[in-house]
């Protein structure tokens, strides 16, 4: 994160933007992709498709869903509670589907560009009701992620920044 000596209000997604990027192909496993997670200790990641292009994104939210039985195949009616755990540390990872991610993931990701206002970020995170969108460049490649916790750290960081000096 790169926000020493920018206002608040001028930072970009780039400023902002976790680099290291876990990605997932879209014809992972969901128990491939469940271990992935964990070992990452991340709740989500951006799924590529074979050119590294993002086409969707899977999150502890779409694990949630699978165990949900009144969703029936249809990921728009999950009724399972939003969490902050990691689903897979409370569910078995060997009881998931052997499907592929594509077939579970959150098609049409919410990106945005490395140039892409602060103010921006939050707006499309609070508009879709999502705790992460992806950095992508030119070309639809994810290069980043930035994370509700990624702003609250960069309000932190300006706001206690005079203070440090």
């Amino acid at each position: 994160m790169r926000v020493a000596g920018k206002p608040f209000s001028a930072l970009t997604a780039e400023d902002l933007m976790s680099r290291d990027v876990v990605t997932v192909r879209q014809e992972m496993s969901l128990p491939t992709v469940a271990r992935l997670l964990s070992r990452a200790h991340i709740t989500g990641a951006p799924v590529v498709d074979a050119q590294g292009v993002c086409v969707g994104v899977i999150s502890a939210s779409d694990f949630l869903c699978l165990a949900d039985p009144d969703r029936h195949g249809d990921p728009s009616r999950c009724t399972a509670p939003q969490c902050a755990c990691s689903e897979w540390q409370v569910m078995d990872v060997s009881e998931l589907p052997p499907d592929e991610v594509r077939q579970h993931m959150t098609a049409d990701p919410v990106t945005v560009s490395p140039t892409t206002p602060v103010g921006q970020l939050a707006q499309k995170m609070l508009d879709a009701h999502i705790h992460r969108v992806i950095v992508v460049d030119g070309k639809g490649r994810p290069i980043g992620v930035v994370s509700s916790t990624d702003l609250i750290a960069a309000i932190a960081q300006t706001e206690t920044a005079p203070m440090l000096n």
